[in-house]
């Protein structure tokens, strides 16, 4: 790869596939910066921002967020980024992706394969600090006092999206709409897949891809 070459990367799995996981150890290894779109619309949802408002509606139903809205909120915010990103979250759709395809080269597209079971497990006993962002989880990683956060005494909550009801509805909405998504980078000659139910284990994978592909950003 030259090294005045852009490298736009997409990381894609269902909600509660380890993203955000695996997306943190990139951007802790390479020089890629990261744009979560689930972070970016909980920040306009706590700002009480005009999108925030729409999206809140459709998030908490266990729905997505119509194309044209998201689409432009991340658009918005990529064209900032500077040369080297990858985006988590986004896209969703097959017109998602064309969006993003006319105003951005794709170079790879990184797709978590982890099983649905695994994923209801995981997230059903996700529990948070409303106050900090902090994450709990009951089966690994649980608070010392349960339903309590650790640092503060102040009561952990269970997001919305994150009920055993609504995640069933959020693993169906990626089936429906995303799985066409990995269908047209595949095409494209840009999908590769890693396969797994420990985020530990897939990511030495993604690793090694990803040093072999990027020689050039390393950064460690």
């Amino acid at each position: 790869m030259g090294a005045r070459m852009l490298f736009r990367a997409v990381i894609m799995g269902p909600p509660g596939s380890g993203k955000g996981t695996i997306s943190d150890r990139i951007v802790k290894h390479f020089a890629l910066k990261h744009l979560s779109s689930g972070d970016l619309l909980r920040m306009n949802i706590q700002r009480n921002t005009e999108i925030g408002v729409v999206a809140k509606s459709y998030i908490d139903q266990g729905q997505l967020v119509p194309d044209d809205v998201i689409t432009r909120l991340i658009l918005q915010e990529l064209n900032n980024m500077g040369e080297h990103w990858l985006l988590d979250g986004f896209p969703r759709t097959v017109p998602q992706a064309q969006e993003l395809d006319k105003a951005f080269q794709i170079n790879t597209v990184i797709d978590l394969n982890v099983p649905f079971q695994t994923i209801k497990d995981r997230l059903t006993a996700r529990w948070i600090h409303p106050g900090s962002g902090r994450v709990y989880n009951t089966d690994f990683n649980p608070p010392k006092v349960t339903g309590i956060d650790d640092l503060t005494g102040e009561s952990l909550i269970q997001r919305e999206d994150d009920k055993p009801e609504t995640v069933i509805k959020r693993l169906k909405a990626y089936e429906a709409l995303t799985r066409p998504v990995l269908e047209y980078y595949k095409n494209k000659g840009v999908l590769e897949t890693f396969s797994g139910t420990e985020t530990n284990k897939i990511w030495p994978l993604v690793h090694s891809f990803l040093h072999t592909k990027l020689p050039d950003v390393i950064q460690k």
